[in-house]
């Protein structure tokens, strides 16, 4: 995974005033924490921001007073009527260092015929992977799954360097037979079209 960079700027003052103030100037209030180091409060660039966030589990390298740090995003605040980013917390990272994230989780091929439907039971699967090998998701195989099968965790293959971190035994997909309604009985169309 390519490393995106952005250029961060400490900020001192707190608070929704001055959080409101640093959004209007286009900037995403943002906190940096992690190897026991004390948290440092930053503002990123809006735009630039939302594009590297469009990558999951991205790597990013934080520019700040001279000095270069890895991080990943944590924890992401959206604006829930716009989806603009309000706030975001940065874990920081080394190169080489084993850090446990969630990874989507993709389907490909074709159910067996006869209307069965697929279930995701979870939709990414907790993998620890190398800071800088962060997997954006992990493909599974359903072809020719009928009703009654299921998938757990331990039988997604991963790609090389990540491990299963989570529950191997929690079942990820099931694949489930199509109910169809019933047709309603004669008798209760006719009271209904006589009330």
């Amino acid at each position: 995974m390519a490393e995106i960079k952005l250029a961060a700027q400490v900020r001192n003052e707190f608070g929704k005033g001055a959080a409101r103030r640093a959004r209007r100037a286009n900037q995403v209030p943002a906190v940096v924490y992690g190897h026991g180091a004390e948290s440092v409060h930053i503002t990123l660039p809006a735009h630039e921001l939302q594009l590297a966030l469009r990558t999951a589990n991205v790597l990013i390298g934080l520019e700040l007073d001279g000095k270069d740090a890895l991080v990943i995003p944590k924890a992401v605040q959206r604006n829930p009527l716009k989806g603009d980013i309000e706030h975001v917390d940065l874990l920081t990272v080394k190169r080489g260092e084993k850090v446990n994230v969630e990874v989507a989780v993709h389907v490909e091929g074709d159910l067996a015929p006869g209307g069965n439907l697929l279930e995701y039971v979870q939709n990414t699967l907790l993998v620890e992977a190398e800071a800088t090998h962060i997997p954006e998701s992990v493909t599974v195989s359903v072809q020719g799954l009928d009703a009654g099968a299921s998938i757990l965790a331990k039988d997604i293959p991963l790609p090389k360097g990540s491990v299963l971190a989570g529950d191997e035994d929690a079942i990820v997909l099931q694949v489930v037979a199509a109910q169809a309604e019933e047709p309603a009985a004669e008798g209760a169309e006719e009271e209904g079209a006589e009330a």
